[in-house]
């Protein structure tokens, strides 16, 4: 490493993210920690390995990272494989600050379960012969807390004694419990964690027991219960104002003094990611949108004050004097901006707008099934929100009490084809990629613009039921006509800080999924595509998600959904696919 101090480090994985303890003062810190984690053919296996500097009093400091696809690795003809990993700077991909030594191996399941078994039985072991009389066995399903009869307690007994030895030790012990609680659960609740057993469709109870009795009694070093790397990076402030319920650290939607943190699903590495937003400014958005004090400043000048400092921010971003905020703005966004697909130089962009619109190299967003126009593809690097209908999208995310695809569209753009449709929002932060594109394919009917305000379109403000972000908004409308889907409209919505929208196609003109549509200047915006009533069947995660209230972090060119017209598309589920 090229610091001298205390470090940490974080494995995350899908949902999960566990921390080992504090190194020694020293350039080659050495944690020798360990994890067990499930690694499912269908679940999440890139794996990301976060180093920390301590800090006691604030926030820790990130300073290098790196990705692992577990799957390549436990995939190699190896017993267990160690591979030495650049730790890349968060400021710089093509830049590292030092180097990781990994160790994976995999367990067999039935070396799991005996391990469960083992563990299990020590509770009732009272000679510690490593075996199990009846009345020990018979002690042990009552500390399961489950009320067997004596004679189902001696049948079950005759049953894992396979051999007839009148005992029962740990392989038949293992094997009893992994194949009933299959059949009729003996355990109804995990002895750690005391969540409920029987519901865990990807992993079986055993190895769910396993893990916690593994984290329980601190045999894997590693702590768990955190949601992102970043979360572990929080100092004592955080913790102090989440045990005064100051703050919540969850999935889902959350309003009002609870809305401290933006977490999203990222598509890519399956995991769980947190979005990079100022506390200031959350604070602000929080009593601006939350409360019926902001209502009130809203409806007393607020509105125009937004939108005049929106239109003076957009003229300094033109100006030439802002490009030097370039590098300031890649400072704070580092490693969510890759500057190595950009098309230029970053010295060729003159202002900062030029920036921010800027074009990626050809090929930086493959287009999946691009011959296929009965599949449509994500409009843009964004977190994505999918809802069948629009009482849907008001359950789970909007909140507005006006919200409508009538007041969406307004009545230039509405038609009866889209009345009650699906829709799916699309919105982008400011790192973001801020070119659209178009989903399906087919003509531009017309483009019709709406005046409006220019409220930010971050979920505190979406979700709150005292202001109506998508139909008050500034907007501009385009409705293409499709073979596959109908018609489709497209939304773009402007937002506090948005100088700009611009189309680059015009009426009549035919497009084709994955084409570059149009761009937002400076600011966060969003996209927002109306179906027709079932015309699309969207991808199975991004409904998924959006029904925990959860957005899918996405790109350009990704699948978004099927067109239900055409019976005979067949598409692979990635669900059901195998690693060859």
């Amino acid at each position: 490493m090229q610091f001298k101090d205390k470090f940490f480090a974080c494995l995350s994985l899908g949902e999960r993210t566990y921390r080992t303890d504090k190194s020694d003062n020293t350039q080659r810190p050495v944690w020798d920690s360990e994890k067990k984690v499930i690694v499912e053919t269908n679940g999440p296996h890139i794996a990301r390995i976060s180093v920390f500097e301590t800090n006691r009093f604030s926030k820790n400091t990130l300073v290098g990272y790196c990705e692992v696809d577990l799957f390549e690795m436990l995939t190699k003809d190896l017993e267990e494989h160690s591979e030495d990993l650049p730790l890349l700077d968060p400021s710089s991909s093509n830049a590292t600050v030092g180097s990781i030594t990994i160790s994976c191996y995999i367990e067999d399941p039935v070396e799991t379960e005996q391990s469960f078994a083992r563990r299990v039985l020590a509770i009732v072991d009272y000679d510690e012969n490593g075996t199990l009389s009846l009345s020990e066995f018979s002690d042990l399903m009552k500390a399961f807390g489950n009320k067997l009869a004596v004679a189902k307690i001696e049948e079950l007994f005759r049953q894992a004694d396979t051999n007839g030895d009148g005992i029962v030790d740990i392989d038949e012990l293992a094997a009893l419990l992994a194949d009933q609680q299959e059949k009729e659960p003996l355990i109804s609740n995990c002895p750690v964690c005391g969540e409920d057993l029987g519901k865990y469709d990807k992993i079986n109870d055993m190895i769910h027991m396993t893990l916690c009795f593994d984290e329980g009694t601190g045999n894997q070093i590693m702590t768990g219960g955190f949601l992102t790397d970043k979360q572990t990076s929080y100092g004592w402030m955080f913790k102090l104002s989440e045990w005064a319920h100051f703050s919540t650290y969850d999935v889902g939607l959350h309003s009002g003094s609870t809305a401290s943190h933006i977490l999203v699903f990222d598509r890519r590495t399956k995991r769980i990611v947190e979005e990079v937003i100022d506390g200031k400014i959350v604070l602000s958005m929080r009593a601006l949108y939350q409360s019926k004090v902001g209502l009130t400043l809203i409806n007393t000048g607020v509105k125009d004050l937004l939108k005049n400092l929106s239109e003076k921010q957009g003229k300094k971003m033109n100006s030439p004097e802002s490009a030097k905020d370039i590098p300031k703005f890649l400072e704070l966004f580092k490693d969510q901006i890759n500057m190595d697909e950009v098309n230029d130089p970053i010295e060729s962009f003159k202002t900062f707008n030029e920036f921010f619109i800027r074009g990626l190299k050809p090929g930086a967003r493959p287009i999946a099934y691009g011959d296929q126009d009965g599949i449509a593809t994500c409009a843009a690097d964004s977190r994505l929100m999918a809802f069948c209908s629009v009482d849907e999208s008001t359950r789970l995310w909007i909140k507005g009490r006006k919200f409508s695809i009538e007041g969406l569209l307004g009545t230039s753009a509405h038609s009866n084809a889209l009345r009650n449709g699906s829709l799916v929002i699309f919105r982008l932060a400011p790192q973001d990629y801020h070119r659209f594109h178009v989903p399906v394919s087919g003509t531009v009917e017309k483009f019709v613009e709406i005046p409006g305000c220019l409220y930010t379109v971050n979920p505190i403000a979406v979700n709150s039921k005292y202001c109506n972000v998508f139909t008050e908004n500034k907007r501009a409308i385009s409705i293409i006509s499709t073979s596959e889907f109908g018609k489709v409209a497209f939304v773009a919505i402007g937002a506090t800080m948005v100088g700009s929208i611009t189309f680059l196609k015009n009426e009549g003109d035919y497009v084709h999924k994955g084409d570059e549509f149009g761009y937002f200047s400076f600011g966060g915006s969003t996209v927002i595509c109306v179906f027709e009533k079932d015309a699309i069947q969207f991808d199975a995660d991004l409904v998924a998600n959006s029904e925990r209230s959860l957005e899918t972090l996405v790109s350009v060119g990704m699948t978004l959904g099927v067109s239900t017209r055409n019976k005979g598309l067949q598409v692979p589920e990635l669900q059901k696919c195998s690693l060859e």
